[in-house]
């Protein structure tokens, strides 16, 4: 039912681009953080954060994955400082919480989109008794469900805080998709994993689930392919029309 195989009984919801339009937040709070740290370092000469940066070094990934995947790839090491790490701080975690300033103070001025085709797709998820989890690196998780009006229709989430809390390893690593399928009381093969970033795709394929629906908002399907998702769809509103 709404377009994936009979033998899944849980829903494994990633959030950021799946089910709201926060990916975009934190895609612009990622460039205007990254360019400013890069400028003040490299002067007039420095080289922008893009957009294959962000798809290929931080989206989906935790924060501080994110960051030190991006610097490496520049060849600059900082050290990864502490989570308490003030803003300013030249450490991988001083730069992480940077970064998610801007975010919340985007999401407190304008608020947050929600798909409304996810939006339905979740509402049928929970009238015909699919379970329904989150599973998000992002530590801003909770706030986005409460003002979005989401998380009525969600019953657990697996989040950045989880993953800080319970040192599970972010994706694209399985460990975060299995603990969303261990909140849900259900094995993997039962379980169908929701993802627009390749990294998330590829968590969910190294974690053997019985389905992975890659999410495609920005015009990269043959990467999520690759990634392993098993079905594409621009929009989740295009499984529900299936069935009609």
């Amino acid at each position: 039912m709404l377009g994936l195989p009979d033998a899944v009984t849980t829903c494994l919801f990633d959030l950021d681009g799946v089910l709201t339009d926060t990916a975009s937040v934190h895609r612009k709070a990622w460039q205007q953080m990254f360019d400013a740290f890069l400028k003040a370092r490299d002067g007039d000469g420095f080289q922008p954060f893009t957009g294959d940066d962000y798809n290929e070094y931080v989206d989906g990934k935790p924060r501080q994955d994110g960051v030190r995947d991006f610097l490496a790839s520049r060849d600059i090491n900082l050290p990864d400082g502490t989570p308490d790490d003030p803003p300013t701080a030249e450490t991988v975690w001083g730069l992480g919480n940077r970064k998610n300033n801007l975010v919340q103070d985007e999401i407190a001025q304008h608020g947050v989109e929600v798909y409304e085709g996810s939006r339905r797709y979740l509402q049928q998820a929970q009238a015909r008794g699919l379970r329904r989890i989150v599973v998000s690196s992002s530590a801003n998780t909770a706030m986005v469900l409460r003002v979005t009006g989401l998380e009525q229709y969600v019953e657990g989430r697996i989040d950045g805080v989880t993953l800080r809390e319970q040192n599970i390893k972010g994706k694209p690593a399985p460990d975060s998709y299995l603990a969303g399928a261990k909140l849900a009381g259900a094995p993997p093969d039962q379980c169908a994993v929701f993802e627009d970033a390749v990294s998330g795709v590829e968590a969910g394929h190294a974690g053997h689930f019985g389905c992975v629906v890659g999410v495609d908002r920005v015009g990269h399907a043959d990467a999520l392919r690759a990634g392993g998702a098993d079905v594409v769809v621009q929009d989740l509103s295009q499984l529900i029309d299936e069935e009609k």
